[in-house]
């Protein structure tokens, strides 16, 4: 999956006021971490991290940050870890990004899309979704945002778990095999029932006021 590329500026100055500065200027103050490094302080353009949302996720997202800081110059991959949000403006507030190496695995979070309609719908059945993200190990490199789960097999009652998901080559799930993702359920019909149960029971309480009055 490529890496969106985000140029960045290091800042000097730390705080409410400097940070209300950068973001009246359409920059957003940002910080950059790992385990390898200090802590780096950052800003950068808030029409870059827009259109970084804009193409889905507010978090685990990886890019290359272009650094300008002396000693450090040049790309560096990162992963966006955290994205402050100010909802009533609907503004970017800060962003925090975690430094990863291209050679160690990384743990993230990707998005299962169930696809095509299950044979048990014909039959009234109703496609539960359980689960809708699951952890994975990867490189950086093998990493991708979603995968597709095809539940068109599934009729009354069965259900699809973390083990029938096909996985791409280089990406391992780290959660239990048998967690559910995906259920076909039998349509309910308890509830019904009991509303027929209370009507009947109202009709007899209102015979037995009707002999009373009588």
């Amino acid at each position: 999956m490529a890496r969106p590329l985000l140029d960045t500026q290091v800042r000097d100055l730390t705080g409410k006021g400097p940070a209300r500065r950068l973001r009246a200027q359409g920059r957003v103050p940002a910080i950059l971490y790992g385990p390898k490094r200090n802590p780096l302080m950052l800003a950068i353009e808030a029409k870059q991290l827009e259109k970084l949302l804009s193409q889905g996720g507010s978090d685990q997202i990886l890019v290359d940050l272009n650094l300008s800081a002396a000693g450090e110059e040049g790309v560096h991959p990162a992963m966006l870890k955290e994205l402050q949000m100010d909802h009533i403006k609907d503004s970017i507030v800060h962003a925090d990004f975690y430094e990863i190496s291209l050679d160690e695995e990384i743990e993230i979070e990707i998005s299962v899309r169930l696809v095509n309609t299950p044979v048990g719908a014909k039959s009234g059945g109703v496609l539960e979704h359980v689960k809708r993200e699951i952890v994975v190990s990867c490189l950086p490199d093998k990493a991708v945002s979603s995968i597709e789960l095809d539940v068109s097999g599934l009729d009354l009652g069965q259900s699809l778990h973390i083990r029938d998901i096909v996985l791409p080559e280089g990406i391992t799930a780290l959660e239990e095999g048998d967690i559910t993702v995906a259920v076909v359920a039998a349509p309910h019909m308890a509830e019904p029932v009991k509303a027929a149960e209370g009507e009947e029971a109202e009709a007899a309480e209102a015979g037995e006021v009707k002999e009373e009055q009588s």
